[in-house]
């Protein structure tokens, strides 16, 4: 049978060190209830004991829904050696399991707690004695254990053989610095798993030379039974080992070990968290970022039409996710067929093209048009498509102070003559249209009126939204319609404008 891997998320206790970061009681149950319910994480550890009122009162009010779910052997409280002050604050919280801190490494012994290690074992074995009576079960951290691993074995090896005689669950090994390579990781958990083949061991990462994932795959290769992970890699300095990263890399790479992990809602977890937390999730990141599956490159496009050449085992369907084709300077007809695939639009190959060079235009104003982009580009482009511009808008300068009047400056090609004028006005569009009719006034010539003018982008864009506007015209003898697309709405209004000087 495939060995189970138990997951401890330490989001609400590690990951909450992260600068700037606390969560209200009502977000910590949130956040409690998505990690064991959709999740489906084996334990959490959701605060460190007598930290604050509001850390106990979180606490409870998860230990309360824990335990009417039968989920309170899950939730894990960070407790300290202090003659039993965390074992009652676990008391009145109704957690049941603590994780007791502890030093791994002779030099936090000796300069932090300055005492021999005959002394540090007698304090622990007392509250593990205490935790034991009021029916706590133990978890034990060895804080910095990689550096006494590499500096001081001989103590860690000693203090795990006065483990051995004492009455805990699991033993919690971290990283605490993050100093570990992915060799050493290996070596030092299956020198530990060969030795104390009775241990339940977890292994605890920090990802500050970014190696946390790698380290926590060889922590599983080398032999231990669980690891920590974050959601989004939250935690102080460069933060835990990342939840999304971690799972979906067990289960590519080492199938033969089993976790209960939901990947389908490991986004909906990452976008949870970045919402409570303020902390916003880098768009490349993996498995979680906004733009991890999405192809820019034409040719990647087309790459995917031809047995998905540019695929690979991370399908975002895994994760909740959809597969996006973004549409810029870069994009081919393939990532424009494959958006428009998904609106259910149709094109000839010729409009194609002509949609294709458009985007194209557009993304070199634009860092990328959106798909809510498309039906605009569309419109704009086929109602337009080839016809020879008589008239051409060659230039225009448009100025707007505070205190002072709106001003345009225009320089129009009528029939490959120049002509240029000046004029101010309420806005500046209004300004412009006054510069162009004085133009059109010394040709004799009448501009159609400006009977309705429209302005929409697309839903759910922001402030770099394109703008397409809309104006109504009226001859005297018809009505019709031209628009305009641009990022600037000033512009659009002026594009359509020009459409209207070459309609006949």
């Amino acid at each position: 049978m495939s060995k189970h891997i138990e997951i401890m998320d330490t989001t609400l206790r590690d990951g909450e060190q992260t600068s700037g970061v606390s969560y209200s009681p009502k977000e910590k149950l949130t956040i409690a209830k998505l990690l064991l319910d959709d999740l489906k994480i084996d334990r959490i550890e959701v605060a460190s004991a007598r930290v604050s009122e509001g850390e106990l009162n979180s606490v409870k009010e998860i230990s309360s829904w824990a335990e009417k779910n039968s989920r309170i052997d899950s939730i894990e409280v960070l407790t300290f050696i202090d003659e039993g002050k965390s074992i009652q604050w676990l008391l009145d919280s109704g957690c049941k399991v603590q994780n007791l801190l502890t030093k791994g490494s002779l030099n936090h012994l000796k300069h932090q707690l300055k005492k021999t290690p005959d002394q540090h074992f007698n304090d622990i074995s007392k509250t593990i004695d205490i935790a034991e009576k009021n029916l706590i079960t133990t978890n034990i951290y060895l804080e910095d254990w990689s550096n006494g691993m590499k500096n001081s074995k001989d103590y860690v090896i000693d203090y795990l053989d006065f483990l051995k005689t004492k009455n805990i669950k699991r033993v919690l090994l971290p990283d605490t610095l993050g100093i570990l390579t992915h060799f050493e990781t290996y070596e030092f958990i299956n020198e530990i798993r060969n030795k104390y083949p009775n241990f339940h061991i977890d292994f605890h990462g920090h990802n500050d030379y970014d190696l946390s994932v790698a380290n926590s795959l060889e922590a599983i290769r080398a032999g231990c039974d669980g690891i920590h992970l974050t959601i989004n890699g939250m935690g102080e300095r460069a933060g835990n080992t990342p939840l999304s990263s971690a799972i979906a890399a067990i289960k590519d790479f080492l199938p033969e070990y089993k976790i209960n992990v939901e990947e389908k809602n490991l986004f909906k977890a990452s976008n949870l968290i970045s919402t409570f937390s303020g902390q916003s999730v880098s768009s490349n990141k993996p498995i979680v970022g906004e733009n991890v599956f999405t192809q820019t490159a034409g040719v990647h496009a087309d790459g995917d039409n031809k047995k998905d050449l540019y695929f690979n085992n991370l399908n975002p369907n895994r994760f909740g996710r959809k597969r996006k084709y973004a549409l810029g300077k870069t994009s081919g007809k393939a990532n424009i067929k494959k958006n428009l695939d998904e609106l259910g639009i149709k094109l000839n190959d010729d409009e194609l093209s002509l949609v294709t060079s458009k985007v194209i235009e557009l993304g070199d104003k634009k860092e990328k048009v959106t798909i809510e982009d498309l039906p605009y580009i569309i419109s704009d482009v086929l109602e337009y498509p080839t016809k020879k511009k008589d008239i051409i808008i060659e230039s225009y300068v448009l100025t707007h102070a505070k205190t002072l009047r709106p001003s345009a400056s225009l320089s129009l090609i009528i029939n490959d003559e120049l002509y240029q004028e000046s004029c101010s006005g309420d806005g500046q569009f209004d300004a412009f249209m006054s510069a162009l009719k004085k133009i059109y006034s010394k040709r004799n010539k009448i501009l159609p009126k400006l009977i309705d003018y429209a302005v929409r982008i697309p839903p759910g864009s922001d402030s770099d939204a394109f703008c397409e506007t809309t104006i109504t015209w009226d001859t005297g003898s018809k009505k019709f319609k031209t628009r305009g697309l641009d990022t600037d709405q000033t512009v659009s209004a002026i594009k359509a404008t020009e459409k209207m000087l070459n309609t006949e």
